[in-house]
């Protein structure tokens, strides 16, 4: 290996180099002109002139190696001062954004260790110590992490609720789609800017309500209700909660069993029709979410895996949309381990009951 892990070359290359160099000097005191050595030793003709100062200073001894570089290395221990610095963010250390580049890092580490390193022996430690290059998640500036970890006690009680009662733990989420598809990456001629053709003037959209169902025991469930809006003047644009009542009686009647639902703050869950009829009914009870926590839904990873496959699909009609919304939102439904997948994004489980 000609440069181990920590950069630099190996003792061997060391010798082989100083080598060729001190053959260099016996052509030197010959008299050999700079070119013809160069060919015969197949190096650059400015190195050989390096080589040739090196050698009037200082003769053949001037040739030799000087030994491995002394390279500044981090320790174990500094890394983790290094981590707990970085976990502070950038804006923390001065920069406008919370973007940590190489650059940034090198700053840190300069200021805080002490430490000088190359931007590339940068990013060898980070890779060494298992960081890597990621985008960030968002996060709402409204959310207020202590509320959503005590309010995560409210997700457990109806878990411990449902455990209890054998019923279903159901997640619900709502989600609109546009005739105009999310964009993803793809292959192209450098210089030419891979073009989708997309309908300008097109105002459909399909609106999908989904309950991701969950039970120890019992394979897990995606239940659906898409909502084409109609372009009429007056018309509603979203579900009513009588949409979401007939979701969660379609729920209950396909689950064949008792319903614990979990869903965010919307003022439609929070209707008073709602309400009377989760009281009218004991095979239903509601918990709420934290507020702007919703990577605490399962369903915001099931809309993800949607627009992921539906990325830079050009839909000539509305019922190319709707087709395609089916066809992906069925995919997902006859696969219970991506359902779980979804759960397990959430950092939240099902556990099963304790036997008393």
């Amino acid at each position: 290996m000609r440069y181990p892990e920590g950069g630099g070359l190996t003792a061997e290359r060391r010798a082989f180099r100083e080598g060729i160099r001190l053959q260099a000097g016996v052509r030197f005191a010959a008299g050999e002109k700079t070119a013809v050595i160069a060919r015969d030793l197949r190096v650059s003709v400015r190195s050989v002139e390096r080589w040739r100062r090196a050698w009037r200073e200082g003769g053949m001894e001037g040739l030799r190696s000087a030994g491995p570089a002394n390279s500044p290395i981090v320790t174990d221990a500094q890394f983790a001062v290094l981590e707990e610095e970085l976990g502070k963010g950038p804006s923390a250390h001065g920069f406008d954004d919370e973007r940590w580049t190489l650059a940034r890092v090198q700053t840190v580490i300069r200021r805080r260790l002490r430490v000088s390193l190359s931007v590339a022996t940068v990013w060898r430690l980070l890779k060494r110590h298992g960081w890597s290059w990621q985008a960030p998640a968002r996060r709402a500036l409204e959310r207020d992490e202590h509320a959503v970890e005590v309010e995560e006690g409210g997700v457990a009680a109806g878990k411990s609720l449902a455990a209890a009662s054998g019923a279903w733990i159901v997640v619900e989420d709502e989600a609109g789609f546009s005739m105009t598809p999310p964009r993803a990456r793809t292959w192209g001629r450098r210089g030419h800017t891979p073009v989708i053709r997309v309908r300008g003037r097109s105002r459909r959209r399909t609106s999908v309500a989904a309950l991701c169902c969950y039970k120890p025991g019992d394979k897990s469930r995606l239940i659906h209700r898409p909502r084409t809006h109609l372009l009429l003047k007056g018309a509603r644009k979203s579900f009513s909660w009588k949409d979401y009542r007939d979701l969660l009686v379609r729920a209950h009647i396909q689950l064949d069993g008792p319903i614990v639902v979990v869903w965010d703050n919307l003022n439609t869950h929070l209707a008073a029709g709602l309400k009377r009829y989760e009281a009218e009914h004991d095979w239903l009870t509601t918990i709420r979410l934290p507020a702007y926590a919703p990577d605490l839904n399962p369903v915001e990873a099931v809309w993800s895996l949607v627009r992921r496959a539906m990325a830079n699909t050009a839909f000539a009609t509305p019922d190319d949309l709707d087709r395609i919304l089916r066809r992906e939102l069925r995919r997902i439904q006859i696969r219970p381990h991506l359902i779980d997948g979804c759960l397990t994004a959430t950092s939240l489980a099902i556990n099963p009951p304790t036997p008393p």
